[in-house]
C-alpha cells in the first residue's frame, strides 16, 4: 500500500511529519504495511527543478494508492508567472490523477466551541457538515486572458461546465449524503449564471435517481449567510469549483481555526489525494507553532475513502477528542485556562492516544 507525501512549502513539512507519524502507528495497531515515497511539488519543486510540478513526482502518485500533500506556495513566489507559480503545481496534480471532486468536512468539536466566531447558542453541540466542491472545472480552468481595447485593459475569466463533469460531482455528493443524514443543498447562482442553470438542472435530473435523499437548492449569497446564520440547516453541499473554495473557507472559521479542517479530493480513479486547506504559513514556518490536526483528520479520510479502514479513521477521530478533553492546545484554537503546546507535541499526543 503505497503513499505518496509531498511535504511542499512553509508549514508542509512540519505537519507532513505529523501525519505519517499517525500513519505509522495506525499500520502498526491493525499491522497494515504502508510503503513511503516522497515527492516535489510547489515553490521547493521550483527552487530544485525549475517546475511546480516535475514529471516525476505525478509519475510516483499515479503508481500509489494515496497522496499527503502538507501545503503549497509563499510570498517567494508571488512574482512569477501563473503557470510557474506553485498553485500551478497543485492544479496540475489534481488535473493529472483525474481528482474532480473535494471532500472538505467542516467538524466542529464540542471542545472547541469556544474557539469559533459564532455564538455557543448557534453552534450546539458541535458540527459535522460536508462541502463537496467540484475541482477540475469552472473558471479556474476555462478561457483566460488580458488585453487593451481602446486604451483600457480588460481581463476575463470564462465560466464553463459540461453537464456530464456537474453529474459525476452531484452523485457521488448524493452517495455522501445517502450514508449521512439524507440532505443535500446544491449551491449555484441560477438567477445569473446560465452556468449555475444548467448545474442546477443536471442536479435535478441526478435526483430522480436519489429519492431517499432530500434536495434542495440555494443562491450562492444566501448560503454564505446561511453558514454563518443557521449551519446546522446543512448536511451536504454541492458546489462548483469557486463558490465551493470561498464556501469551505467561511465553513472553516466556524471551527476556530483552518488548522481544523482536512480535506480528500476524489475521482473515478483509485487514487485519492488528502491535504489540510490551512496553507504554507510562512510566517510560523519553522517555530513548532501550526496546528496538525487537519491534516491528522486527513490521514483518517485517507484511511476511510482509499484503505477502507473506517475503523482505524474512527480510532484518529477519538484520539483528537481526547488530546482535546485533556485540555491540550495549538495556539490558533488557544483558550484561557488551556494547556498551549506546540506541533510536534500535539502529535505526539495524538499518537499515544491512538
Amino acid at each position: 500500500m503505497m503513499v505518496v507525501f509531498i511535504p511542499g512549502d512553509g508549514i508542509g513539512p512540519e505537519i507532513t511529519n505529523q501525519a505519517r507519524k499517525i500513519l505509522d502507528v495506525i499500520g502498526s495497531k491493525y499491522s497494515r504495511k504502508f510503503q513511503y515515497e516522497y515527492a516535489l511539488l510547489g515553490g521547493v519543486a521550483i527552487d530544485e527543478v525549475g517546475v511546480p510540478l516535475p514529471q516525476e513526482t505525478i509519475d510516483k502518485c499515479m503508481a500509489s494508492k494515496a497522496v499527503f500533500l502538507g501545503a503549497v506556495g509563499g510570498h517567494k513566489w508571488d512574482d512569477l508567472p501563473g503557470h510557474l507559480r506553485p498553485e500551478a503545481g497543485l492544479l496540475g496534480i489534481r488535473k493529472a490523477l483525474g481528482l474532480y471532486a473535494n471532500l472538505r468536512p467542516t467538524l466542529l468539536f464540542p471542545q472547541l466551541k469556544a474557539a469559533s466566531t459564532l455564538k455557543e447558542e448557534v453552534l450546539g453541540d458541535g458540527l459535522d457538515i460536508m462541502i463537496v466542491r467540484e475541482l477540475t472545472g469552472g473558471m479556474y480552468f476555462g478561457d483566460k486572458g488580458r488585453e487593451e481595447v481602446d486604451g483600457d485593459e480588460r481581463a476575463w475569466d470564462v465560466e464553463v461546465y459540461t453537464a456530464s463533469e456537474i453529474e459525476r460531482v452531484t452523485r457521488l455528493a448524493f452517495e455522501l449524503a445517502r450514508d449521512r443524514e439524507g440532505h443535500l443543498t446544491s449551491i449555484d447562482k441560477a438567477n445569473v449564471l446560465e452556468s449555475s442553470r444548467l448545474w442546477r438542472s443536471v442536479v435535478e435530473k441526478v435526483s430522480e435517481d436519489y429519492k431517499d435523499v432530500t434536495l434542495n437548492h440555494m443562491y450562492v449569497d444566501n448560503a454564505a449567510m446561511q453558514l454563518v446564520r443557521n449551519p446546522h440547516q446543512f448536511d451536504v453541499i454541492v458546489t462548483n469549483n469557486i463558490f465551493g473554495d470561498i464556501l469551505s473557507d467561511e465553513a472553516g472559521m466556524l471551527t476556530g481555526s483552518l488548522g481544523m479542517l482536512p480535506s480528500a479530493s476524489l475521482g473515478d480513479g483509485n487514487i485519492g489525494l488528502y491535504e489540510p486547506i490551512h496553507g504554507s504559513a510562512p510566517d510560523i514556518a519553522g517555530k513548532d507553532m501550526a496546528n496538525p490536526i487537519a491534516s491528522i483528520i486527513s490521514i483518517a479520510m485517507m484511511l476511510e475513502y482509499s484503505f477502507n479502514m473506517k475503523e482505524a479513521a474512527q480510532d484518529i477521530y477519538g484520539a483528537v477528542k481526547g488530546v482535546l478533553d485533556k485540555g491540550y492546545r495549538t495556539a490558533d484554537i488557544m483558550e484561557p485556562g488551556m494547556i498551549e503546546i506546540g506541533t510536534e507535541k500535539m502529535g505526539d499526543l495524538i499518537a499515544q492516544a491512538i
